[in-house]
């Protein structure tokens, strides 16, 4: 048998038709793809199926990739069916020559990796792509990402993140898409098409992995890995679209979460994976777990041992187990006490042995390890001008008190900052395999914009952390001999991202002290911020004379950041989350409910606190321009309208000053009267537009019954009838009103 497996092999895989990830291909008599899956299942021992659902990690040395004592013959023998963080052609091609070649049944492997917001060209953090509000760029950013790990041997990315969040304490906010679902499922929808494309034919796209589902973004304190706890109506308002939204765009495998949700961790839950998941989405493709995250379910106290950890979880529908080896352990013997059925490991191998067919992987193992395209792709000039063009969409100006953009005529200018001439830190947490010797710094690139004969006064002024103020002398000094100062303060990489939670989110050392004492000079000062998260800042705030929210914006940081400073890319970016005034205010979002006692400034006995202001620093949607929008009132086709009709909204925008710029137009909803208490108010549309100035332009909008709908008192996904007020405006709290009503 094992002399005539090549052979078998070999006819199974003739003149199968691929089918595109994005049409979501099920198992089925008529599918091509299903009865070759079937025809190497018959094949495999029980030994060989769990191996494929095995996820094992390899190391990356000083030295370059290694894998670690035992796994090479775990390959050979069929125990590991995926790897993940093996990368470069060449180390995957060696890899992959295992399975193909010396393992009995010749099935290749998966090679993932976190691909989250590029390769080796770096673009901004997810939260700032966010920022963008423009999905062909975030679009963009994963199709270049899909392309350098494509060509470094790489076939699956664990990303996109879609955890909505709304407490920024929480590390990992860098990671997705802020605190909206309208705007999180957008980005969920471009990011999945960017990495996934219409097809696998060609070796430049890569599986998406849906994480981390699910409400890993909602842990108690704000701590990561912290337990979650929300009512059902909530988790699917709120949580669950951006997922959804990704699973619907084809995404082909989905990463449970390490959290429980309503007593259940996310790796053993069945509600999540199998009543949601496959029967509401009809989710086709596998799910993998986080890492370790079966093993966790002992400490989590639902079970009391690896083995029935395992157990649990593949019940529940996860079908990879990665790093715990706890289904390589212990799934064998659960199968021969009756514990779990093979029915179910045999449900499972077919999902992962369908995506492999369905990249292709069968017919061309070494379809994604070809060193020639690696040195082709990878830091290409193309990919560096869409890092360039995404990095200057996703800044946002926050404050602008006349000294933005700055003059390219400029005499002399003082360049401040710890973060001023750094590369490492601007790639950001979550950087895959970005080195910071490939990005360019903000001194690099205002150097490169004004030319050599700019007079550019450096100084560092201080370092990210610390107490250290010995540098300030020279940076005032430097201040005050130029004609304007810019300094670059923020935070460390390393203080953003998995396992990064903090109590205080303050600009941390002396950097918000050096920003005072050069304020004081008198001179014009821009700030710009580097950082993952929203901060607190209420000085700067409020006192900065300009005030610029940069994210990590990745390997073409300083061009893009120059871009913006000196006018030749008018800042467009919107906040896609909140920024608090204090800590205190957390969790703090724009789509709060209202309670039996709105907020009255006038009344003592009304929901506020009494040291600060209900409102936030900085609202979701907010961003300045050089130039200045006007908005008409907004108008409707139809101020009463019955089920099952459209209402067209309409607004006109006019470019009121003198640059051309680009304008996010929101739209909000609120439903005045209904079952259940609503959001004071919901996005519910955006759209980017670009004006000339003194240019108008009509905006339209239109709304279907669905968005109206809900989940009613009784659990119901429906809209009900009543009266809703329609806001358009350039953020959430600048908006302009039309009601309407619907009728039955």
């Amino acid at each position: 048998m094992i002399i005539l497996l090549p052979v078998l092999l070999g006819i199974f895989l003739l003149g199968g038709a691929f089918i595109p990830a994005h049409e979501k291909a099920r198992s089925g008599p008529e599918d091509p793809i299903a009865r070759k899956v079937d025809s190497v299942l018959a094949l495999m021992t029980l030994e060989e199926k769990i191996g494929q659902m095995t996820l094992y990690t390899t190391d990356w040395g000083s030295t370059g990739p290694t894998i670690r004592p035992g796994y090479a013959d775990d390959i050979r023998a069929g125990n590991c069916g995926a790897l993940f963080n093996s990368h470069t052609a060449a180390f995957t091609r060696e890899l992959q020559r295992i399975a193909v070649e010396e393992s009995r049944l010749k099935i290749p492997l998966l090679f993932g990796f976190d691909v989250v917001h590029g390769y080796k060209t770096m673009f901004p953090i997810p939260l700032g792509q966010a920022a963008s509000w423009d999905m062909e760029a975030i679009e963009r950013a994963a199709e270049v990402a899909a392309a350098e790990a494509a060509a470094a041997g790489l076939n699956w990315t664990f990303a996109p993140m879609l955890d909505v969040t709304r407490d920024p304490r929480w590390g990992r906010v860098m990671e997705g898409p802020g605190e909206d679902p309208f705007l999180g499922a957008a980005a969920a929808r471009a990011q999945v098409k960017g990495f996934q494309g219409d097809s696998f034919d060609n070796a430049d796209r890569v599986l998406a992995c849906v994480k981390h589902f699910a409400a890993y973004g909602a842990p108690i304190g704000g701590r990561d890995y912290n337990t979650v706890d929300m009512s059902e109506r909530t988790f699917r308002e709120v949580y669950l679209p951006p997922y959804r939204a990704g699973v619907e765009a084809g995404a082909w495998t989905v990463m449970a979460s390490f959290n429980d949700i309503d007593g259940v961790p996310a790796t053993g839950n069945s509600w999540l994976m199998g009543d949601i998941l496959r029967g509401e989405w009809n989710f086709p493709g596998f799910v993998v777990t986080d890492y370790t995250g079966i093993n966790e379910m002992v400490s989590h106290g639902v079970v009391a041992n690896e083995k029935e950890a395992g157990e649990l979880a593949v019940l529940a529908g996860v079908e990879m187990d990665m790093q715990s080896a706890a289904y390589q352990n212990h799934l064998k013997q659960s199968v021969r006490e009756g514990k779990v059925p093979e029915a179910r490991i045999d449900e499972a191998v077919r999902h992962i042995l369908y995506t492999k067919f369905l990249l292709g992987l069968f017919d061309d193992p070494y379809k994604f390890c070809n060193k020639e395209r690696e040195q082709r792709v990878l830091l290409s000039q193309e990919h560096q001008d869409a890092s360039r063009d995404v990095a200057r969409r996703s800044i946002v100006l926050l404050r602008n008190e006349g000294v933005l953009p700055l003059s390219k005529e400029i005499k002399t200018l003082a360049v401040i900052g710890p973060l001023a001439d750094d590369k490492d830190n601007l790639i950001g947490a979550w950087s895959g395999a970005g080195e910071g010797r490939h990005c360019v710094s903000l001194l690099t690139g205002i150097r490169s914009k004004l030319g050599k004969e700019a007079n550019i006064l450096y100084a560092k002024g201080c370092e990210i952390e610390g107490d250290d103020q010995s540098g300030f002398a020279e940076a005032l000094a430097a201040a005050r001999k130029a004609d304007a100062v810019i300094l670059a303060i923020g935070e460390h990489k390393d203080m953003s991202g998995e396992a990064t939670s903090k109590a205080m989110i303050r600009i941390p050392g002396q950097q918000e002290e050096l920003a005072r004492q050069l304020a004081a000079t008198g001179k014009p000062v821009a700030v710009v911020l580097m950082n993952g998260r929203p901060l607190v800042m209420p000085w700067l705030a409020e006192n900065a004379p300009a005030l610029l929210e940069c994210w990590w914006l990745g390997t073409q940081a300083g061009n893009a950041i120059a871009d913006v400073l000196f006018g030749d890319y008018n800042p467009s970016g919107k906040l896609p989350i909140t920024f608090p005034r204090h800590e205190g205010q957390i969790p703090i979002y724009y789509s709060y409910k209202n309670t039996g006692r709105p907020f009255n400034p006038d009344s003592k006995w009304t929901t506020k606190y009494i040291d600060i202001p209900n409102t936030p620093q900085f609202p979701f949607g907010y961003g300045l321009s050089y130039t200045t929008f006007r908005y008409s009132a907004p108008k409707v086709d139809r101020a009463v309208f019955r089920r099952g009709q459209e209402v067209k909204i309409t607004v006109t925008v006019e470019n009121a000053g003198r640059l051309a710029g680009e304008e996010v137009v929101q739209l909000y909803l609120r439903d005045l009267v209904a079952s259940t208490t609503r959001p004071v108010k919901e996005l519910k549309g955006f759209q980017k537009i670009m004006l000339k100035p003194g240019e108008r332009r009509e905006v339209q909008f239109t709304l279907t019954e669905n968005d109206f709908a809900f989940y009613t008192r009784t659990m119901q996904w429906a809209a009900e009838t009543g009266s809703f007020d329609l806001m358009v405006g350039g953020s959430s709290d600048e908006v302009q009103t039309v009601r309407v009503t619907m009728i039955e």
